[in-house]
């Protein structure tokens, strides 16, 4: 390459003049996320689907054009500012979608920028020393022994079922109630097997009674999975007596603690999760009660050698001769390959918030989940299902129909004034406010229920 073509090259984000090439961009970047925020002005960008890809498309223009625009970077961030659903804003409340640290989210600058790729460890060194001792600490901070890092719950609970088919056969059945998350009966499909056993959920719960009868009746061999935190509702499954249930029949548990996994930082709430460590696998999800920009999910196991199943041989990425010289083979800590090093955000976290400073800020959004509530069962307007378990609270306006309810969240979506969720729990649909935002404080709770009071007809 000559001198001059070299002068021609757009700057790389790593080596020696990365952090200068960046410096300028992280400018402008930071100007466009300020831009497109104000612009917006709210939770959600007002307009509706069709508005917003009017929006996008007039920032966009040709997305392969033939020759470049230097003010790509800014207009694109810009758009994506101001369309975007801002989880920051405490009147963005409907899902389990969290407003990112900054710590963690610079952390993920490094990390993108460094670039390191987790299927050998000649891509990543530090990192891959980095994600080996941090998932053991998460991993024994839930009572097992070993994490794997995933893209979040739905993989996290896949490896969960492919594990115990691999450690019990290709007839292992799993058991589960009508509450448990759609990616479970998704990966028993996925995977091959048996159609799932599932049990009613009175109240949204794994019912001992229901799956006592089922242990009692079903042949062998079983996977029950429970859960620690509902994506409707929150709410924990009696895991103590269903881990006892399943060690009397020999059943394998799953625990899907993706949502309430969180609660181990505190030292308030960490007890709801008793029985978590009498899993074999559990699923964990720093993307939501942990506050990392996706995806920081993990599966935590009891017995690491199950690992072992994973284990794939390409020569050029974990050679025999490399291994038994000392380099580590990451081969069989992920079903993928390229990984990207997602660890980084989350040690970064652990180290400088530390046990203390997560437990705070789960204590903040449980608290302010249960003043909510408290606003809701003291408003003669609105009908609360119950208090909350962990920070997700429903309610519906008072002697609404299931269409009205529906239809004031669409109203509150397409006008961006607010971001709430739906769930159809006890044959009635429900407004979701999932608190996920340490900052949000009881005004802007207030705030919330004048919203949709002033958008349910009357």
């Amino acid at each position: 390459m000559t001198a001059d073509a070299a002068l021609s090259t757009p700057p790389l984000a790593s080596g020696p003049e990365g952090p200068e090439a960046l410096r300028p961009l992280l400018a402008t970047v930071l100007d466009a996320l300020a831009a497109g925020t104000a612009e917006r002005g709210g939770p959600l960008p007002a307009g509706g689907p069709d508005a917003v890809t009017a929006r996008v498309a007039a920032a966009l223009g040709d997305p392969l054009p033939d020759t470049g625009d230097p003010d790509a970077l800014h207009a694109i961030v810009r758009a994506l500012a101001a369309g975007a659903a801002d989880p920051a804003d405490p009147l963005c409340a409907a899902h389990l979608h969290c407003p990112p640290l900054a710590v963690a989210t610079a952390a993920d600058l490094a990390a993108s920028a460094l670039n390191p790729s987790l299927d050998s460890w000649d891509q990543a060194p530090a990192a891959s020393a980095l994600e080996a001792a941090v998932t053991r600490a998460l991993a024994r901070t839930a009572g097992l022994a070993d994490a794997l890092v995933t893209t979040g719950g739905t993989e996290s609970n896949q490896l969960a079922l492919l594990l115990a088919r691999e450690a019990h056969g290709g007839d292992l059945r799993l058991v589960c109630c009508a509450g448990a998350h759609h990616s479970l009966p998704r990966a028993a499909w996925l995977l091959g097997l048996p159609a799932p056993v599932v049990l009613p959920a009175p109240r949204g719960l794994l019912d001992p009674a229901a799956l006592a009868e089922a242990l009692t009746t079903l042949p062998g061999p079983l996977l029950v999975a429970a859960t620690a935190g509902t994506t409707d509702a929150g709410l924990i499954d009696p895991l103590p007596e269903i881990a006892a249930l399943c060690a009397a029949h020999g059943a394998r548990l799953h625990i899907d603690a993706a949502y309430g996994g969180g609660l181990l930082f505190s030292d308030r709430h960490r007890h709801r999760l008793t029985g978590l460590d009498a899993a074999h696998t559990v699923t964990l999800d720093l993307h939501k009660l942990g506050w990392q920009p996706a995806a920081a999910g993990l599966l935590a196991v009891a017995h690491p050698d199950e690992l072992a199943t994973l284990h794939q041989h390409a020569d050029y990425l974990n050679a025999t001769d490399d291994t038994e010289a000392g380099l580590p083979d990451l081969l069989a800590r992920s079903p993928r390959t390229t990984r990207r090093p997602d660890i980084l955000k989350i040690a970064v976290t652990l180290r400088t918030l530390g046990r203390d400073g997560l437990g705070a800020l789960v204590d903040q959004v449980c608290a302010r989940a249960h003043e909510l509530a408290g606003l809701i069962a003291a408003h003669p307007g609105f009908e609360l299902y119950d208090r909350p378990v962990i920070s997700t609270v429903l309610f519906r306006p008072a002697e609404a129909t299931d269409d009205t309810v529906a239809a004031v969240r669409r109203g509150l979506l397409h006008e961006g004034r607010a971001v709430l969720g739906r769930a159809r729990l006890d044959g009635r649909l429900w407004l979701k406010a999932t608190v996920l935002n340490p900052r949000s404080r009881p005004d802007d709770l207030a705030r919330l229920l004048e919203l949709v009071e002033g958008s349910t007809p009357r």
